[in-house]
This record gives structure tokens, sequence and C-alpha cells, in this order.
């Protein structure tokens, strides 16, 4: 049972949580950064290279014949992959780029005056000697 506590603790813990946010997160700009590449980025460069779509790009290895399809080499698609992982990867830097900057600001920023120590007895019990030895004066 002592390993079910264990793994509650650790599961519940503030870091488990905001890591599986981060991947739910991350899987969806994913997906957003794949659309963005095949659906805005790869058609104008493909229209530029003469009318390629790049997902369409391969090297047949074996043509098809009868019901077996043909064995393709999709270098498009690889090529394609390459440019969505270069944005993700891009983001993922400013993001971090950015982070990092708000951190240095705060470290550079002076830490809050705090407020003085109480005094300690020995010190209220020299105060009131000191504030009676003026009276005397």
């Amino acid at each position: 049972m002592k390993i079910m506590k264990e793994f509650k603790e650790f599961a519940v813990k503030g870091n488990v949580v905001d890591m599986a946010v981060g991947i739910i997160i991350g899987a969806a700009f994913g997906k957003i950064v794949a659309s963005f590449v095949a659906d805005v980025i790869m058609p104008p460069i493909g229209m530029l290279l003469g009318g390629v779509n790049f997902t369409e790009l391969a090297w047949v290895l074996k043509a098809a014949s009868g019901e077996a399809p043909a064995v393709t080499l999709a270098y498009g698609k690889f090529i394609q992959t390459i440019v969505d992982f270069t944005i993700v990867a891009f983001a993922v830097f400013m993001m971090i780029k950015g982070i990092n900057s708000l951190k240095r600001k705060n470290e550079a920023a002076p830490p809050a005056p705090a407020a003085p120590p109480p005094p300690t007895k020995d010190q209220e019990l020299l105060s009131e000697i000191r504030d009676l030895l003026r009276n005397k004066s």
C-alpha cells in the first residue's frame, strides 16, 4: 500500500499536472502547425516550384501489381514533416526565450524591503535603561 500512497502523492503534484496540460496543449499545437504548414505554407512553395504538391512526391520502388499497392518512398511527406518540426521548434524557442527574459527581469528587480525584526529582550531592556538615564539627567 505504501507504493500506492507514493504514487498518489506523485500523481497529484503540480509538476505532473502541469506536464499533462503541456502535453495536451502541445499535441493540439502540433495539429495547428501541421495544418498551417500543409494548408498555408506548402501550397505557395509548391506553386513557386512549378505546381509541386509535396505530399505526393515519392519514388516508386515497386509498381502496383494486381491488388498489391505500389511500394513507394514518400520523401515529400518527410520534407513536410521537417518543415512542421522547424516551425514548432522555432515557436518553442521563441516561447522559452520570452519566459527567460521575464525571469531575468524578475531576478534583476530589487527585492522588496523586509520589515525589521522585532527587538530582542536584551535590546528592549537596554532601551529602557537608556530612557531612564535620560530622564535622570
